[in-house]
């Protein structure tokens, strides 16, 4: 009764929730007297060691961000770019390993974000590298024009949104990824002393450079400007079925093709399949209809850390029922809301209708217009909220199904295992096109993102460690999948070259714009190229490493490396008593 009691609170909690702002997140470079620190959003990286930053410049415009690379150049100096919002979780934008290291140079586009240029006449819109999604999105609905596809999560910039392959849902048209209805690039490169040892290059869309600048992941320059392909303003219709999970195999592909910017949500654990049915409806229709997605509104803090510590209770006490509780009374309440839709002010019914501009992303836990400060992004790590990690498979769509059909096998054999992930969103399976980039998808695919617990200490194993390590290899060695450059443990990145057919194209490109190598560390190096770190104690646990021995788990704490049980190749940690004992 006491564990119920708890679950009504947090519900309580939420349905108030709304009524109160946020105060926005805090800048991911922080200094002091002795130096910086560039943070994630989530104020930790995947192998817990902060990113020093000695040399921090701050551009205002396109030639003082070319003056800015000429220094780096001009002094060999390593080079990357950070943005204001730095939710990428790998650590992509680091320049180097030591705070003492002078050779390296952070700079931030945080303040370069002036300029949106919309040509209403070619349906296209250019934006300085800085400037944030929201932003763009609502200039370009001024004109009456729509960005036709975006990420879920407007918590980006525009030079961040295409160099990490950030995403939407849809297989119709150019496709749900935003790179793709990129159609130019202008990048600030290295040059020669004769050159100002920087130079400005303006991609266009018949250049075969703008394949592997679309997707450059910071490393062959500096995103400068960036022009995007529009289309007529229009409005979006949204309904969710909340429905058995029995036929998913079977509809997913059908879903797909039959809405435009569909998507579906699984909870495994609860047997349910959320559908979303999300087409396009003409500008006439009536409607003001807003996206306000539950997991990206202001949450007060008390929630976020009720359930932060509801969590750590149960993996302590290995209660896996807690867990299901819980992802139940979230579920309820997300079907009761329509996960954050609504009509006006609040959601009345189906179907809710509103303009692209207000229905494609959302992230209003990014804004404040208040001083108080109860509430905050609910992964806001000044808060000690909630801590997860966030998986994200891009898998070929011929060889999705089969993965599916084994993720049910593991999830027959104790339903309640997949509680934890329940909690979050569940699996969100979604859909982008084959994209001519060479580190984009290069076949239609389906992307399959989902979130689960992290612990505070990277030596303490979480209950049902082995479950999501073993789809975890399922996913990216089993099935081939490719992971989302922004996301994912190290594990997900192994060997990473091979699965991108155009991969030694864009190697040719980079030695092609920075000879010197200026624009990649060895944090970079380490995702582009999937190189694997060192074994050693504890390494599995936060996936720095598959275990191969008992001492890659946490074999004091009863963890052990084992096979896994419907993927046998696995290796994953699992909790034994019998091995114990």
């Amino acid at each position: 009764m006491a564990n119920h009691g708890l679950f009504l609170h947090v519900i309580f909690l939420l349905l108030i929730s709304n009524t109160i702002h946020a105060i926005p997140p805090q800048n991911p470079v922080q200094c002091n007297s002795t130096g910086c620190i560039l943070y994630n959003s989530y104020g930790v990286w995947g192998d817990r060691k902060d990113c020093m930053v000695s040399n921090l410049v701050y551009p205002k415009t396109e030639e003082e961000l070319r003056l800015a690379v000429a220094n780096a150049t001009m002094n060999k100096l390593k080079v990357k770019v950070v943005t204001k919002f730095s939710h990428t979780i790998p650590k992509l934008a680091c320049p180097t390993t030591t705070q003492t290291d002078q050779n390296a140079i952070l700079i931030s586009t945080e303040k370069y974000a002036s300029t949106i240029n919309v040509d209403a006449a070619n349906r296209a819109v250019t934006a300085d590298s800085g400037v944030s999604l929201r932003s763009l999105i609502d200039k370009v609905e001024e004109e009456e024009l729509s960005l036709v596809t975006s990420p879920y999560w407007e918590g980006v910039t525009v030079g961040g949104i295409i160099c990490t392959g950030a995403h939407g849902s849809s297989w119709w048209g150019n496709g749900g990824a935003l790179h793709d209805h990129v159609i130019g690039i202008s990048l600030i490169v290295p040059a020669t002393a004769s050159d100002g040892y920087a130079k400005i290059i303006r991609i266009q869309p018949q250049d075969p450079l703008l394949n592997a600048a679309k997707v450059s992941l910071g490393m062959l320059g500096v995103i400068s400007k960036v022009t995007f392909s529009l289309e007529p303003a229009f409005k979006r219709s949204i309904t969710y079925n909340f429905t058995s999970d029995d036929l998913i195999e079977e509809q997913v592909f059908d879903h797909a093709k039959k809405h435009e910017f569909g998507d579906i949500q699984w909870y495994p654990s609860r047997r349910t399949a959320v559908y979303r049915y999300d087409d396009r409806v003409p500008l006439s229709s009536p409607g003001d209809g807003v996206n306000d997605f539950l997991g990206f509104q202001s949450n007060a803090i008390l929630v976020s850390q009720s359930v932060r510590s509801s969590e750590k209770s149960f993996e302590n006490a290995r209660n896996v029922n807690g867990k299901c509780t819980l992802a139940s009374s979230f579920l309820g309440y997300k079907k009761l809301i329509a996960n954050g839709l609504k009509n006006n002010l609040i959601f009345t019914g189906y179907p809710v209708v509103g303009r692209q501009g207000k229905m494609q992303t959302s992230g209003s836990c990014l804004y404040s217009s208040s001083i108080r400060i109860d509430q905050a992004c609910s992964w806001d790590p000044r808060i000690k909220g909630l801590f997860f990690y966030e998986s994200t498979a891009i898998f070929p769509a011929t060889k999705f199904v089969d993965f599916l059909r084994d993720v049910k096998k593991l999830r027959d054999l104790k339903p309640e295992n997949f509680c934890g992930v329940d909690i979050y969103n569940g699996f969100l399976i979604r859909f982008i096109k084959a994209s001519k980039a060479y580190l984009g998808q290069s076949e239609d695919s389906i992307v399959v993102d989902f979130n689960y617990y992290r612990a505070d200490d990277p030596l303490t194993p979480r209950l049902n460690q082995d479950v999501w390590e073993e789809i975890e290899q399922m996913a990216f060695f089993k099935y081939g999948a490719r992971p989302h450059w922004a996301k994912n443990r190290n594990v997900a990145f192994f060997d990473v070259p091979k699965k991108y057919p155009n991969f030694s194209k864009f190697v040719a490109s980079k030695k092609q714009l920075d000879p010197q190598n200026l624009f990649s560390s060895d944090w970079s190096d380490q995702i582009l190229f999937g190189r694997q770190v060192n074994k050693g104690d504890g390494c599995a646990l936060e996936g720095q490493c598959i275990c191969s021995e008992d001492r890659h788990c946490s074999p004091g704490k009863g963890y052990f490396c084992l096979s896994g049980i419907v993927y046998g190749e696995a290796r994953v940690c699992r909790y034994s008593m019998s091995s114990v004992n």
